[in-house]
C-alpha cells in the first residue's frame, strides 16, 4: 500500500473492537495520520499488546476494558475518554462476533450472543458517542457490517448476517435522524478478511471459494480497508452520509 494522505492531527478517533484484526488495523491507520486513538475490547489480554504495538509507533492510545452489549460498561468508558481528551470526533463500531451453524441447529443463547454483541453493541456506542457529538453539533460515526448483511451468503452464520443487515439499515436511520444536527453516519460493509473471527471459515474453504467465485480473485489483504474508513471520516467526504460501502474484491457486483 503507498502512503496514505489524510491528517487527523488533533482528532479523536474510538474503535471499539480495537485490540486484534481489522480493529487494530484502523486504529494504526487513524494514528498514523495523526490522531488520538481510544481502543477498546472485552478481553484485557488483547488490550495492552495492542496498546504496545500502538506506543511503539508513537501513536496518542488510551486503552479500556468494555463488554458493548453492557449499557453501564459502554457508558463509563465513554466517560473515561472524554474525561483524557475532552471530545470524540470519530466513533468506529467494529466490535463484534460471529457463530457459524445451520439455522436448523443455531441455539437461541448464540443467536441473542451475536445480536446482542453485533447490533445492540453497535446502538449502545452510537448512543452514548452520539450524545456527546450532539451537544458539539459535530461528530462521524462508521459503522463496519459486512457483506454478509447485503445477501444471504453462502456460509450458515444466520445471526451474523441478519445483524449486519440491521447495522446497514441503523446506519442509514442514525444518518437521517442525526444529520440535520451535523452528524455523518455512514458503513463499511468488508468481504473477507484473515481475522481470528474468520480464519476458520478461511481454513476450512473459504478463502478457496472467494478466489474462485471474487471479480479480484482473492480474499482482503492487511492494509485494504482503512483507507476507505480514512476517507469517511476526512472532509472530502462532507457530503456523504447514510451509505454502505463494500470493501470486497467486486464480490457484490455479481
Amino acid at each position: 500500500m503507498g502512503t496514505i494522505h489524510f491528517d487527523f492531527n488533533g482528532e479523536v478517533v474510538f474503535v471499539t473492537g480495537g485490540s486484534r484484526g481489522l480493529g487494530l488495523q484502523i486504529a494504526e491507520a487513524f494514528g498514523r495520520a495523526g490522531a488520538s486513538v481510544v481502543i477498546t475490547a472485552r478481553r484485557e489480554q488483547w488490550l495492552e499488546p495492542a496498546e504496545k504495538h500502538l506506543r511503539d509507533q508513537g501513536i496518542t492510545v488510551l486503552a479500556l476494558r468494555c463488554d458493548v452489549t453492557h449499557p453501564a460498561e459502554v457508558e463509563h468508558v465513554v466517560e473515561q475518554a472524554l474525561a483524557t481528551h475532552s471530545k470524540i470526533d470519530i466513533l468506529v463500531n467494529n466490535a463484534g462476533q460471529v457463530w457459524a451453524e445451520p439455522s436448523i441447529q443455531m441455539p437461541l443463547e448464540r443467536w441473542q450472543q451475536v445480536l446482542e454483541t453485533n447490533l445492540t453493541g453497535t446502538f449502545l456506542v452510537s448512543q452514548a458517542v452520539g450524545r456527546h457529538m450532539l451537544e458539539r453539533q459535530k461528530g462521524i460515526i462508521i459503522n463496519i457490517a459486512s457483506i454478509a448483511g447485503l445477501s444471504g451468503g453462502e456460509v450458515p452464520f444466520i445471526g451474523y448476517s441478519a445483524s449486519k443487515a440491521a447495522i446497514i439499515n441503523l446506519t442509514r436511520a442514525l444518518a437521517v435522524e442525526w444529520g440535520p444536527r451535523g452528524i455523518r453516519v455512514n458503513c463499511l460493509a468488508p468481504g473477507f478478511f484473515r481475522t481470528r473471527l474468520t480464519q476458520g471459515l478461511l481454513d476450512q474453504g473459504a478463502e478457496a471459494h472467494t478466489r474462485a467465485t471474487t471479480p479480484l480473485g482473492r480474499i482482503g489483504r492487511a492494509g485494504e480497508l482503512a483507507p476507505a474508513i480514512l476517507f469517511l471520516a476526512s472532509e472530502g467526504a462532507s457530503y456523504i452520509t447514510g451509505q454502505v460501502l463494500p470493501i470486497d474484491g467486486g464480490a457484490t457486483a455479481k
